[in-house]
C-alpha cells in the first residue's frame, strides 16, 4: 500500500530535496504552501517545478489552525514533516515577533491537529542546531545543554520541547531531527553559502565587483541537504520515537568557504572579499559541530558529500543560473 506524506516548507530547499526522495521511494507526497504562493507559481515554486505535476499541494498556513485542521483531516497521512520555519536567523534578530509566532505557534497548531484526527500519524520537527547556542561543549551531540543566542534558536527550542511534550504526554509518534547546517544549489540567497557562490558567479562574469560579508572566522558544520533529507526519512522509520543530531562532525570558516568557492573560478578571494560590521550578528554563536554518531550507529547513517564538493556544486550551479539570466 502506498504511503502518504505531508510535508510543511515543500517550496523550501529541505521540503524540495524530501520530496524528490519520497517520491524516488514511492510515496504518494502533498504540502502545504501558503495561497499567496498559488498565485505566483513561478517564483515560489521553483524548487518544485520539475515535480508539480506528481505532489498534491493544499493551501494553508502556520498562523492559521483551522486551515491545517482541514488538511489534516481530508487525508490520512502515514508520515508528516514539519519544515516550514522563517529560518533566516538574522531576519530573526530583526524580526523576532514573527519568527517565534510561526515557529512555534505552527508547530504546536500542527501537533494539535495531529492528535486530534490523526494520531497515528508519524510526525518529524525540524530541529536546528542553533539550539545549542554557546554550547557547554563540543562538539555538541543529543544530551548537550541547549543555549541558543537567537530568536530563532529560542523558536526552535520551543518547538522542540513542544515535540517531546506531544510523545510522552500523548504517546505520539513524534521526534526531532537536529540539523547542523546544510546547503545545496537550492539553498536561499540570504544565507552566507549561497550569497558567496552565487556573487562568485557574478564576479566571475563581470555583474559584480565585490562579496560583502560578515564575521569570516566564524565557523560551521556544512554538509549537503540530500543527505540530510534522506536522514530525517530514515529517523522517521525507526520502531520507537528519538532525537537524533545530525551533521558531518567537521568545521570549516566563512573564510574557508570564501577561499573555495573564488578558487572554482580561479580567482583569489582577498581580492574580492569586502568585511562588512553590518552582517555581524548581535549574538553571534562562533563555533557550532556534531557528534553524530548516535545517527551513524542507530540509523547507519553518513554523509556522502565533502565540504570541497558541496561548494564545487553550488558554484556549477549558480555559474550556470547567472549565465542563463544574462542570455
Amino acid at each position: 500500500m502506498t504511503r502518504r506524506a505531508l510535508i510543511t516548507g515543500i517550496t523550501g530547499q529541505d521540503g524540495s530535496y524530501l520530496a524528490d526522495y519520497l517520491l524516488g521511494l514511492g510515496y504518494e507526497v502533498h504540502g502545504l504552501v501558503r495561497r499567496v504562493a498559488l498565485e505566483a507559481p513561478e517564483s515560489r515554486f521553483s524548487r518544485i517545478a520539475h515535480i508539480l505535476d506528481r505532489v498534491t499541494l493544499h493551501p494553508a498556513s502556520l498562523e492559521s489552525y483551522a486551515s491545517i485542521f482541514h488538511v489534516l483531516s481530508k487525508y490520512e497521512f502515514d508520515e508528516c514533516y514539519h519544515l516550514a520555519a522563517q529560518s533566516f536567523v538574522a531576519e530573526s534578530f530583526a524580526d523576532g515577533f514573527s519568527t517565534m509566532n510561526m515557529n512555534i505557534n505552527g508547530t504546536h497548531y500542527v501537533l494539535a491537529a495531529l492528535r486530534e484526527v490523526r494520531p497515528s500519524c508519524r510526525f518529524y520537527f525540524a530541529g536546528s542546531s542553533e539550539m545549542f547556542g554557546n554550547a557547554t561543549e563540543v562538539p555538541q551531540k543529543e544530551t548537550t545543554p541547549f543555549q541558543p543566542r537567537s530568536p530563532y534558536g529560542i523558536s526552535k527550542l520551543a518547538g522542540f520541547h513542544l515535540t517531546r511534550n506531544y510523545r510522552d504526554a500523548y504517546g505520539l509518534y513524534c521526534l526531532s531531527g537536529i540539523l547542523f547546517n546544510h546547503e545545496s544549489p537550492r539553498r536561499g540567497l540570504e544565507f552566507v553559502t549561497r550569497k558567496t557562490t552565487t556573487t562568485v558567479a557574478r564576479i566571475k562574469l563581470g555583474l559584480a565587483s565585490e562579496l560583502r560579508i560578515g564575521n569570516l572566522d566564524a565557523r560551521r558544520d556544512w554538509g549537503h541537504a540530500r543527505d540530510y533529507v534522506r536522514a530525517m526519512h530514515t529517523i522517521l522509520q525507526q520502531r520507537e520515537p528519538d532525537d537524533f543530531v545530525i551533521a558531518t562532525g567537521e568545521t570549516h570558516s566563512v573564510r574557508e568557504l570564501c577561499e573555495l568557492a573564488f578558487a572554482e573560478v580561479d580567482l583569489d578571494y582577498r581580492e574580492f572579499v569586502k568585511i562588512d560590521e553590518r552582517y555581524y550578528r548581535p549574538a553571534e554563536v562562533d563555533q557550532l559541530i556534531g557528534d553524530a554518531s548516535k545517527a551513524r550507529r542507530v540509523l547507519e547513517w553518513e554523509p556522502t558529500y565533502t565540504f570541497s564538493e558541496l561548494i564545487k556544486e553550488m558554484v556549477a550551479s549558480d555559474l550556470a543560473l547567472v549565465r542563463a539570466s544574462i542570455h
